[in-house]
Formats: C-alpha cells, sequence, structure tokens
C-alpha cells in the first residue's frame, strides 16, 4: 500500500523537511561518485564498532541517516517522509520535528543493535527516522485518513490508524520472523520513539481534518 496524501488541510512550508530530502538526495548523488561500499564503511553504523567504541563511532548514528543502499531505498524513504513529515512539522515546529526525527533515528540505531544477527553489516538509511515521523503522526493525528493506492488499481481513503498500524504490525511479524536484508526493529523502535516524543512536545498550532467523502475530488 503507497500512501498519496493525507487529509490535512494545511501543512505549512515545511523547511525542516524540504532540507532532509535535499540533503539526502545531494548524498545519494556524491555515493554515485565516491562508490557504495566506500560509503557504507566509513559512514554507515556498524553495531560492533559502536559498541567497542561509542564515542569514536557515534557520528555513525547520524551519517548513517543520509547514507542509502539503492535509488529505490531512497526513492521510498523520502516519499514517505513528503507525505507524513509536512503536517508534523507544521504540529510541532520546524526545530521540535528536527529534534524527533534526529533522535528517532538515534534510538532506531540502537534498537537494530540490539537485535541484530550480524552486527558487522552496515545499517544505512533514513527509515529509522522517517517511522519516528510515521509515529509522531500517527499520535498527533489520530482522526486524519491517508489516500492510498493499493496494487493494481484500488484508490481509497484508509484512516492514519488503519494504515499505519498495518505498517507497524508488518514492522513487527517480519522482524519476529528475522526477514534478511531490512533493518526491521530500527522500523519499529524509530516508530515507538516518535510517537513518545510526539506524546512529550506540546503542539505549536492545532489542525482541522476532513473525513474522506469530502475528498471526493481527488478521485478524478
Amino acid at each position: 500500500m503507497i500512501p498519496i496524501r493525507d487529509s490535512l488541510l494545511f501543512h505549512g512550508p515545511a523547511p525542516v523537511t524540504k532540507a532532509i530530502i535535499l540533503l539526502c538526495g545531494l548524498v545519494f548523488y556524491f555515493q554515485l561518485s565516491w562508490g557504495f561500499e566506500e560509503n557504507f564503511a566509513i559512514f554507515g553504523f556498524i553495531p560492533a564498532a559502536f559498541l567497542q567504541d561509542p564515542l569514536g563511532q557515534g557520528y555513525r548514528l547520524l551519517s548513517s541517516m543520509f547514507v542509502h543502499g539503492s535509488l529505490g531505498h531512497l526513492l521510498g524513504n523520502l516519499w514517505f517522509l513528503w507525505v507524513f513529515g509536512p503536517a508534523l512539522e507544521g504540529r510541532l515546529g520546524s526545530w521540535r520535528y528536527l529534534g524527533l526525527y534526529l533522535v528517532s533515528g538515534i534510538v532506531a540505531a540502537l534498537v537494530q543493535a540490539m537485535f541484530t544477527p550480524d552486527p558487522l553489516v552496515p545499517m544505512v538509511g533514513a527509515s529509522g527516522a522517517i517511522s519516528g515521523v510515521t509515529g509522531g503522526y500517527l499520535r498527533s493525528f489520530p482522526s486524519a485518513y491517508v489516500f492510498t493506492w493499493i496494487f493494481p488499481a484500488f484508490w481509497l481513503w484508509l484512516p492514519a490508524t488503519l494504515y499505519l498500524g498495518y505498517w507497524a504490525a508488518i514492522q513487527l511479524i517480519n522482524a519476529l520472523l528475522g526477514l534478511p536484508g531490512v533493518a526491521w526493529w530500527a522500523h519499529l523502535g524509530g516508530f515507538v520513539a516518535g510517537m513518545m516524543m510526539a506524546s512529550w512536545m506540546r503542539p505549536r498550532r492545532k489542525y482541522q481534518t476532513t473525513p474522506f467523502w469530502e475528498n471526493w475530488y481527488y478521485f478524478r
């Protein structure tokens, strides 16, 4: 299920969301020049190295958020950020939103380090931090709807609680199954961290949502 947009009436300029998208895109451009394996070794989060030298390897908690493994990895992450990030940034304010993003990404990496079957494999990508954004979105906008494309040809509005709850359940199931190739525990750790931080942070402004039947024009 691919999210297309949400039902909030106003998002605001979202400068931090746009800056993160731009920065990730620029880093990926340089990855194409420098080489992916080299970047993973230098900037990826390696649990074993961090546990041996937390101070010397601590920078990887941040740098790994901006390095991606492929174009599909990059675009998938940034699309979720574009759909769910602007509303949350407008709700919390840009600085608190940035704090939620970075802390969620750090928590996601640490949670993955606790459960990873191979602590020598570098972890890269913004998905842990973006999972925090989706968790914060769910906590902040429980009555919102998400316009969703269900492959191959179904388009419908789903409650944000249903869409993101289903997404979180899939992450948990895959994590418990131990499916390789994706940092499932990082997704869950970031998601929970984002929900908790959104609960603690005082919203800057209130929002209104519209029920899906008032958004009929998006079906044209």
